[in-house]
């Protein structure tokens, strides 16, 4: 089959790799421009405009793939299919009655679990135990197209957004490769979405990584692991001895369960440097402080002098 691929995350690599050791024909690979990136706001390209120049596969780069131009440039390839990964842009309905086999999503939840932009860290902040990979038809409505094909896993209690993000990646690739052939054959079944089951899963912003320590440590656990790498966990270490603060950003906390002492501050150290919570504690594991590299707690305990009675306190928006 003929596969035009849109799409411009790193999550979308393996599904690429599959792709070009199979029997399908990647025809062209459409993508975002490049963006500014860090502090100097350098323009990077995507990791999908990188994978194609390294394997020199044909690329073009928009900021509107429905502009007519883009189309006639898709059209012009006769894909069978269009395959949608982490693209970041609306596609037309124009785009998606283009193909025979129509226009698919991998998408990274069990829909209708999780329709959005970043359902595997909003799964891990809520608490679920399984999530896998859905590929669907594109619809009108974010992530409400037909499901085509899925694959389940289990969440590892200690599964950073950021491991989890990888190991599902990984997943895909089999899962896309499966869906095509029931395409291709014929046999593929549209099951349509429950919209009442439906969970969303918005888009992260800077200020959803900021800790409130009134909230469970169960809470705050999970968001230190559905919030790593990015957009990070932070709290503001400040010091009894020297009265600095340091910025840090929680990547590993377990809860210590049962009930803190009467009058207890929440985001203070006790006697053994656990984190009192507003319901438990925290045992800090690992964390990055702001300049720094990421550190064992114990590291940074004698590296920063931590002492009972430091608090971590909430960062200033």
């Amino acid at each position: 089959m003929k596969i035009v691929y849109l799409g411009s995350g790193q999550f979308g690599l393996p599904c690429l790799d599959a792709l070009e050791a199979s029997r399908h024909e990647l025809s062209l690979l459409v993508t975002q421009p490049p963006r500014g990136s860090g502090r100097g706001r350098r323009k990077c390209s995507t990791p999908v405009a990188c994978w194609a120049r390294g394997r020199e596969r044909p690329c073009t780069e928009t900021e509107n793939v429905n502009r007519p131009e883009q189309v006639e440039q898709i059209a012009a390839c006769r894909p069978d299919v269009i395959v949608v990964i982490a693209f970041g842009q609306k596609i037309g309905p124009e785009l998606v009655a283009l193909p025979p086999g129509g226009a698919i999503n991998v998408h990274a939840s069990l829909l209708p679990k999780y329709r959005g932009a970043a359902p595997i860290n909003w799964a891990l902040v809520h608490g679920e135990t399984r999530t896998g990979i859905s590929i669907i038809t594109l619809a009108d409505k974010i992530d409400a197209g037909d499901v085509l094909n899925q694959s389940a896993t289990e969440i590892d209690q200690h599964e950073t957004a950021g491991q989890l993000h990888d190991r599902l990646a990984q997943m895909a690739g089999p899962v896309l490769l499966d869906t095509l052939a029931q395409l291709e054959a014929g046999t593929a079944t549209y099951t349509r979405q429950d919209d009442a089951e439906a969970t969303h899963a918005p888009k992260l912003r800077k200020a959803d990584g900021t800790l409130d320590f009134g909230e469970p440590a169960a809470l705050l656990s999970r968001k230190v692991r559905g919030f790593w790498p990015w957009p990070g966990a932070s709290a503001c270490h400040l010091s009894q001895e020297t009265g600095k603060s340091t910025r840090v950003t929680l990547a590993r906390a377990d809860v210590i369960w049962g009930s803190n002492p009467t009058g207890s501050i929440p985001g203070t150290f006790d006697e053994d440097l656990n984190l009192l919570c507003g319901e438990g504690k925290l045992s800090i594991m690992n964390l990055k402080p702001a300049g720094s590299h990421l550190m064992e707690f114990r590291d940074f305990i004698n590296g920063w002098r931590v002492r009972p009675g430091d608090r971590l306190t909430k960062v200033d928006p």
